[in-house]
């Protein structure tokens, strides 16, 4: 018995070890950012934190005014410098545009986050592939076109690149088909990216955000819209843990679980 305690607390010290937060603030100060879909929602609070270490910021979205709310408070927070530059991902030439601007008055980047997204309809999917095929624009292929521009950039500096996904594209999510499958496209490409670049051994890193719900406006919007589907009470609830990742468990063997509510 002593020999298996022993034996769970080194597992448990080096667990720990492991796990510590060996983050330096110093490490970002200055550092060189590129933020989309930074109006608001996640990529707005991913600005402010930015912001707070010093870092060069330059942030993106469509809405103008909602952009320079939050350069003003990126500002505040102690940026050593904060621009913005509207873009539209949905037009294949905006991605190299809001990239060159962005090199061009930054002198260079160190970090590229890729964090917007397009409008996601909460439906049955009607069969619209116009709409899938813009989705896809937004979604993935605008996420490629800067990822493709930034690599020469970001392997002078030793960057890295940030992709915000979801818990949509790890499980196949009902009412949500065009946004779950945008979702399964980035983290298929980026993650096959991230074995490429370990291959080549390159100094560029990817990294991959897999969020489930936040409590975000256009979250909880998404929320309400679902209880007005007319369906069971037992089918929201699936619906919701299946879109957001309340329980992935729950989500793969739901056939059981639902039997429970």
């Amino acid at each position: 018995m002593k020999g298996y305690l022993g034996f769970f607390m080194l597992v448990a010290a080096l667990t720990a070890y492991m796990w510590r937060d060996t983050f330096d603030p110093e490490s970002v100060r200055g550092a060189r950012v590129l933020i989309t879909g930074a109006s608001s929602g996640i990529g707005e609070q991913m600005a402010y934190h930015y912001a707070k270490f010093g870092a060069q910021i330059v942030i993106t979205a469509r809405r103008v005014n909602a952009l320079k709310t939050v350069v003003q408070k990126c500002e505040k927070l102690g940026a050593q410098k904060v621009m913005y530059v509207p873009g539209d991902m949905s037009d294949p030439a905006d991605p190299e545009r809001v990239f060159k601007y962005a090199v061009e008055n930054l002198g260079g980047l160190d970090f590229l986050v890729l964090n917007h997204v397009g409008n996601m309809n909460i439906e049955l999917w009607n069969g619209d592939a116009d709409h899938v095929r813009s989705l896809m624009q937004v979604n993935f292929v605008s996420f490629v076109q800067m990822a493709a521009a930034a690599f020469p950039v970001l392997e002078t500096s030793g960057g890295s690149i940030i992709v915000v996904s979801s818990l949509a594209g790890k499980l196949a999510s009902p009412f949500v088909a065009p946004y779950t499958s945008t979702k399964f496209a980035m983290n298929g490409f980026f993650g096959a990216l991230q074995n490429e670049l370990a291959i080549k051994k390159s100094n560029v890193s990817v990294s991959i955000l897999i969020l489930g719900l936040i409590d975000t406006e256009a979250a909880m919007n998404k929320i309400k819209l679902v209880f007005c589907f007319n369906t069971s009470l037992q089918t929201k609830i699936m619906t919701l843990f299946c879109m957001f990742g309340i329980s992935e468990m729950l989500c793969i063997y739901s056939a059981k679980v639902i039997t429970i509510f």
